[in-house]
């Protein structure tokens, strides 16, 4: 999975313009999605490899969001964290 998501162009910025990605991987989530090419940033989260079919790792979304939400940030409306903006909060346990 790490070589699709790795993939790297000579012609594009990013994954996201380079028709030649398919797949995208959030550190900050700790998932993978199918990018859609429509100008965006936008992709479909998927919970099984599309080669192999072996299940990927759970996505730490919603405890992105609980955690934000513990400490009091929306992340709509304030500045998010820097720790947030990766996987270095993962490395610790959740905080109650």
């Amino acid at each position: 999975m790490n070589s699709r998501v790795n993939v790297r162009c000579d012609r594009h910025d990013g994954p996201f313009a380079c028709p030649d990605a398919l797949i995208g991987f959030s550190a900050k989530f700790q998932e993978y999605g199918l990018i859609i090419h429509d100008g965006g940033t936008a992709s479909i989260t998927i919970d099984f490899c599309p080669w192999c079919g072996r299940r990927l790792p759970e996505s730490q979304r919603n405890r992105w969001f609980d955690e934000l939400g513990h400490r009091r940030f929306d992340p709509w409306e304030d500045k998010v964290p820097a720790a947030f903006q990766d996987d270095r909060r993962l490395a610790a346990p959740p905080q109650d």
